[in-house]
């Protein structure tokens, strides 16, 4: 066999293997193991690169972010920025038609800002708006779909784990990730503010009118709200300029490892403030990120075994010169990869996407033309990549949102989730086209802020 048949057969049997429900890390891990394993000859070729291969994968310096930004999301879960988040959206938005559930969004994509993560954003705003847009009347599909689909803003507006992992992946820098995703993350709450408007006059029973909050009231929540605003600030401007506004950029404050610890520590300082994080609720915050590195780390593991073995037959090379050869339009494969990125999206969750896909992909994205220049063409992929494995988090069946929302109203059929989040997924797809179509969105930003 070739080397791109033993890839595709390889990556066949991993596919089946999580259909059936092993664990995506294992099956990686296991797959990889059994290619090189074939592609060497001998048993002992894998074991013997396993001994190196997991020193050189979590030494990895830029590795140490994804710890310190998940502390920052827990210590972001347990301080009680949600409620103050949610409080000053509503007061702001709750009077007009649907207002609560587009303040819903905003307080969202206020606590994504902090919390870098979409189960999280998705499970901590649940608790705070699902219980209040119920009690006012709203629908149960606009009620969970609207909050299924603001939690994925978690993980696009940055800090966002996946963007360090694709940019650790694709050896891009990590600020210039975080900064062309800001654009995209604004233009996504909107879209989803815009889908509840229409919502709610498609089928004026979905929503309800709020009574108008007086000004006075409205700016004292809004105060509230400085402290998220504040670390924010302090964490992307810290690690994207040196506070010089006559030359932003290259000069930084501190590097993204620093900055996610220094907002890790601000975050827990807030909730120590407000009373809402004690000793218990820094323990607990402690060992729940110990968890999720675990997790997160194996299935890197996972990953970079596999990629070993997609590395030893070459085959994302020959793949990519195949494609280069073919004469397809660049859009052409890029919207066939986007379409995949929606299919898998329907089985396995975004890391494991990720971590899966670029070794492949990446390596006929940087063959193809687009008009940009490789740094250009890498970031740009990159959050077009997140946008469409986001949207994997909310379309049925098994979209990890859906299932976390409906789990805290077990009375409302899942069936009624699915039918209240299709309408934020085709927000989502036009966003894509939209980004697709104007790559400047993306990468405006990131021009002014690292000119040259």
């Amino acid at each position: 066999m070739s080397g791109i048949e033993l890839a595709l057969a390889g990556f066949g049997l991993m596919l089946v293997a999580i259909f059936a429900r092993v664990p995506i890390a294992v099956a990686m891990a296991l797959t990889g193991f059994i290619g090189v394993w074939i592609v060497r000859g001998s048993p002992t070729a894998p074991l013997a690169q396993m001994k190196t291969l997991t020193f050189d994968t979590f030494s990895s310096y830029s590795l140490s972010i994804v710890p310190l930004f998940l502390l920052m999301g827990q210590f972001a879960t347990k301080s009680g920025m949600s409620s103050a988040l949610f409080k000053a959206a509503q007061d702001w938005l709750g009077h007009r038609k649907g207002g609560v559930a587009m303040a819903a969004v905003g307080a969202c994509a206020g606590f994504g800002a902090v919390c870098g993560s979409s189960l999280a954003t998705a499970s901590t705003m649940g608790q705070v708006a699902l219980p209040e847009m119920r009690k006012r009347g709203y629908s149960d599909a606009l009620s969970t779909g609207v909050l299924a689909a603001g939690g994925t803003l978690g993980i696009l507006i940055p800090p966002s784990i996946i963007l360090v992992i694709y940019a650790i992946l694709t050896e891009q820098n990590i600020v210039k990730m975080f900064v062309a995703a800001l654009l995209p993350g604004i233009l996504a709450a909107i879209g989803y503010m815009l889908t509840v408007a229409i919502y709610v006059r498609v089928r004026p029973g979905a929503g309800t009118v709020a009574e108008r909050v007086p000004y006075a009231e409205r700016a004292k929540s809004f105060l509230s709200t400085f402290p998220v605003i504040f670390i924010f600030v302090i964490v992307m401007y810290g690690i994207a300029g040196d506070w010089d506004w006559s030359n932003p950029g290259p000069d930084a404050l501190f590097t993204p490892t620093e900055g996610a610890a220094v907002g890790a520590v601000l975050t827990m300082l807030y909730g120590l403030y407000t009373r809402e994080l004690d000793w218990a609720g820094i323990k607990d915050s402690i060992l729940a990120t110990a968890q999720a590195t675990a997790m997160i780390f194996l299935i890197v593991f996972g990953a970079a075994l596999f990629n070993s073995f997609l590395a030893i037959t070459q085959a994302p090379q020959s793949l990519a010169e195949w494609v280069s050869t073919q004469g397809f339009g660049p859009y052409t494969v890029l919207m066939a990869m986007l379409v995949a990125y929606l299919i898998f999206g329907c089985v396995m969750d975004s890391l494991s996407m990720i971590l899966l896909t670029i070794p492949i992909f990446f390596p006929i994205v940087t063959v193809l033309d687009f008009g940009m220049t490789p740094e250009e063409t890498a970031i740009w992929f990159g959050i077009l990549a997140l946008i469409v494995v986001e949207v994997g988090l909310i379309t049925p069946p098994v979209g990890m949102n859906l299932f976390i929302i409906n789990s805290m109203a077990k009375d409302i059929p899942m069936v009624r989730t699915y039918a209240g989040v299709t309408p934020f997924v085709a927000s989502d797809l036009v966003r894509v086209v939209i980004l697709v179509s104007f790559p400047a969105i993306t990468l405006w930003l990131v021009g002014i802020m690292f000119p040259g």
